[in-house]
Formats: C-alpha cells, structure tokens, sequence
C-alpha cells in the first residue's frame, strides 16, 4: 500500500510501530484462536462448511466458506475454523489507516493511526476475530467498502476521468466488496442504505448518479447476492423470514431496560474509553456534515448514523444483540482520528482496550482468573464441551449413534466426540442444510437433550426413551436418554467429524 505523504522521520516511524504492533496482535490473535475452545456457534458453523451452500437458515454462506478455507490449510482444528478472522482483521486495519489517512490527509496519516489502533482495541474486534462468526467477514467487507469508498472521495468528487481505471473505478471495487458484506450477514444493507444516502444527499456526490460506474456498483453487488437469493426463494424465504421476524417482537413497556443494555453493553465491548472517543467523533462528524457538506465527513456519518437510529429504534421494543452494532465502528474509529483527539485520549483509550482484551484472552485460553462460574461469560460459552462429550462418549459405548436434539449440542458433540461415533441432528434446522440423512436402523441409541426441556423425547422419532442420567458443564445441565427410532423417522442429519 502506496504510503505517499508520510514523508517525515517522526511519522514514518509511527507508521512502522502501527506495522510491528498489528503484526504482534494478529500472532497473539492466531495463537488464542489455536488454543481456546469453540463456541456451539462456531462448531455450528463448522458444520456448514461440511456442506457448502448458497444460503442457510440463519445467516448467508461466507462465514462457512471462510471456515472451509481455513480448515483446509491448518485441518480440522480450532486454527483451521478460526484462521481467517485474525489475519482478515490484519488486512483491514491496514485499509482502515489508508482510509483515514487520505480522507483526512493534512493529519499526516495520524488519523489513520488513530483509526486502526482504536478499532483493534475493542472487545468486539479483539475478541471478534478469535471466535469464528459471520460477525468476522462482515466487518472485514464492511471496512474494505469503506475503504474503496474513502478513496473514491479522496479522488475528487468530480467526475475527473470516467474511466474504469479513473476515480470511478473505486465504485465498482466498492461494489464487490459490499456485495460480498451482503454474503456474509443480511445487516451489510445499512452498507449500502448508507452509500445510497450519501450519494443522494451530498452536493458534491450527486453528480455520480449521472455516470454508469456507481449503477455497475449496485449490478456487480446484486450479482454476488444473487445466489442467496435464489437459495432463499428455493426454501420459503427462510433466511429472510428468520431475520425478519425480529421486528415482530415488541415490548415498549420494556424499553428503559433495552435502551440501557443497549448502550451499557456497547461501552462494555467496545470497552468505555474507545466508545467515548467513537461518540466524540459521530458528533464531529456530524457536524462537520452538517455544516460543511464535506464529502469525507458526511460519508462516514452516512455509514454509521443510520444503524445507530435503527438499533436505538429497535431497542425501544426489544433486546439488541451486543454484536449487531460492530458495523458502526470503522466508520467512528476513522472520524475519531479526523477529529483529532490529543495523543494521551486515544493511547490511554486504546491501552485500556488492550489490558481488558488481553485479559478476555487470558481467562480464555487458561481460566485462571477465579470468577463465579455464573459470572464467567467466557466459561459459560466455552468451557466443558470436551468434558461433556467424553461423558456422552462412555455412555453411548454399543449404541449405533448419539443424537440430539438442540443444534449448539449436537455441533458441539460433532466436533468433540470420536471419529467413530456417529452424530445424529434432529433439529428442523438441518433439513435446510445439505447434509446427508442419517440413517438410525433399529438398534438401541443415546439422546442427549437440554436438561430444562419439559417435554417428552419427540415419538415420531422415538419409539422408546428411557431417562439413564445427567451429564453437567458451566452453562448447563444435559439429559441422556436411551432410545429405540421409531419406525419411518425421518428428517434426522448425519453430522461430520473432524
């Protein structure tokens, strides 16, 4: 990457410190990704990259091409699942400085600095990108198109060369890039809402909508979506439905309390000094938006405004996931480098991020940090799946297969359990999936199902379910049932093993 401009002896030193420091953290990154547990989310994953597909019920397919590709190179380890989020994250720091350095270039790159530091500092990127979710492409693709659309402005909101290799050449690049932000989660269309809007509302970018680059943009971007679509049409819009169906869930006499999860839990992982400095530079932003109608500002409020509305929104009738707001952050990071922050704000913030991240890492990999087990969100999500599968293992000794019943279970005994054993997911779920059916014969096996379930073992698929015992972990209590399938069950997956 071209770094023109940082000429100076202080700054180029800066710029190779920013060099040491990334590659530093993405080694750390690698070395926690190889060494923690995997979350049912991620092993659920997982087992999407077993059967590749255009869509699933839950999310689009980049995240399990992701895990497809790491497995691949590191083998059916943590690494493998987990590979491509750290040095993804590397790649777009990289770009998120070059962002911020030719958007606010009488900064000397210094914005940039700033922007890649503060964003590596947050929980919801330290932590993000050694746990394998579709959290991790999205912000990797979201902060690439951020990146092709900061240089698109730097060029000149002019139509200075029409060519594909003048300034409008950065729109098609932004349209792969957002195209495959809408693979990998359905919230990457703020993306291109925010995009739509800055074109629409900026003086200086309007001028664009008069040119054949930004419509090739949205054409290339659709092309790369299309397979999603085609999979969603081809099973009841099932992705969409899911999705979708948050909106209907609407709680006002609740919002006090989801507003105040909303904004304590953003503080908490985007740790409180890194969102202070983020909040500072969307009020700068817009401002300077405002006031100015400067292309640069107004792009990066266009990229983060819209989300914000739409999460305090939605928290006004029901409960916003901590991770869903993780689009919003490149964008700040940038503006809070534009805005100039004295040295000792950003570098007390960012350190602070580090020391809570590394201590997240800590209790991660070794658990040594004595906490409550209830207290231990680390613990309840990751720990005691080996001990829990070495449990069912014994039990399930002369059974013809271990099934269950709740997807998170049933991935995470598919990945701890022996090659032997044969994984049975009865989860509707699977049926979305391509996976092979498992066929179950006649012979006697184990269900291991959540504990707290109050109704009987499913009789279309059990002929017989006998209770033998209990098998425990941090975050909960498991039930283990001898079963006899019942005859003509159907709708049951076969699960991969490593």
């Amino acid at each position: 990457m071209e770094l023109r401009g940082v000429g100076d002896a202080g700054l180029a030193s800066a710029v190779n410190r920013l060099s040491v420091a990334l590659a530093a953290v993405t080694l750390i990154r690698l070395a926690v990704a190889a060494t923690a547990p995997l979350a049912p989310d991620e092993t659920y994953y997982w087992v999407w990259s077993h059967a590749l597909a255009p869509g699933y019920l839950d999310h689009p397919p980049m995240v399990a091409l992701w895990i497809k590709a790491g497995t691949l190179v590191f083998g059916q380890t943590a690494l493998g699942v987990r590979a491509m989020g750290p040095l993804a994250a590397a790649v777009a720091s990289w770009m998120l400085f070059d962002a911020g350095r030719v958007l606010f270039p009488g900064t000397k790159a210094k914005a940039g600095i700033v922007a890649a530091v503060l964003l590596n500092a947050t929980l919801l990127l330290g932590v993000g990108t050694v746990i394998m979710t579709p959290d991790s492409p999205l912000l990797f693709f979201w902060t690439t198109t951020l990146w092709a659309m900061a240089r698109l402005v730097a060029s000149g909101s002019g139509i200075n060369g029409s060519g594909i290799g003048g300034p409008g050449g950065w729109w098609l690049v932004a349209g792969v890039f957002g195209g495959l932000a809408l693979d990998s989660k359905y919230t990457a269309l703020f993306l291109w809402i925010g995009i739509g809007l800055w074109v629409l509302l900026v003086p200086a970018a309007r001028s664009w909508l008069r040119r054949w680059q930004p419509w090739a943009a949205c054409t290339i971007g659709l092309a790369l979506f299309a397979p999603v679509l085609v999979w969603n049409a081809g099973h009841g819009w099932a992705g969409f439905a899911k999705q979708g169906g948050r909106v209907n869930d609407w709680q006002p006499s609740r919002a006090a309390g989801f507003l105040a999860e909303l904004v304590s839990g953003q503080i908490g992982l985007a740790t409180p000094l890194v969102w202070t400095l983020c909040m500072i530079g969307l009020v700068v932003a817009i401002r300077r938006a405002w006031r100015d109608r400067d292309p640069g500002w107004s792009l990066l409020v266009a990229l983060s405004l819209p989300p914000v509305l739409v999460f305090v929104q939605h928290a006004v009738g029901d409960r916003v996931q901590g991770n869903w707001p993780a689009i919003i952050y490149p964008a700040l990071a940038v503006a809070a480098g534009g805005a100039l922050v004295p040295k000792r704000w950003w570098g007390g913030a960012s350190a602070l991020g580090f020391a809570i991240t590394g201590l997240a890492y800590v209790q991660a990999t070794t658990g040594l940090i004595p906490l409550p087990p209830k207290l231990d969100p680390i613990a309840l999500r990751l720990a005691g799946w080996d001990g829990v599968a070495e449990q069912v293992a014994r039990e399930a000794s002369g059974a013809a297969f271990v099934a269950a019943d709740g997807y998170a279970l049933a991935s995470e005994l598919a990945w701890w359990l022996p090659s032997g054993a044969r994984v049975a997911g009865t989860d509707d779920r699977w049926r979305l999936t391509d996976l092979p059916a498992a066929t179950l014969g006649h012979g006697p096996g184990l269900l291991v199902r959540d504990a707290r379930r109050t109704d009987p073992p499913d009789a279309a698929l059990w002929a017989q379910a006998d209770r033998i015992g209990s098998v425990i972990r941090p975050g909960g209590e498991f039930a283990m049932y001898r079963v006899l399938p019942a005859a003509g069950a159907a709708g049951v997956a076969l699960l991969p093993h490593r």
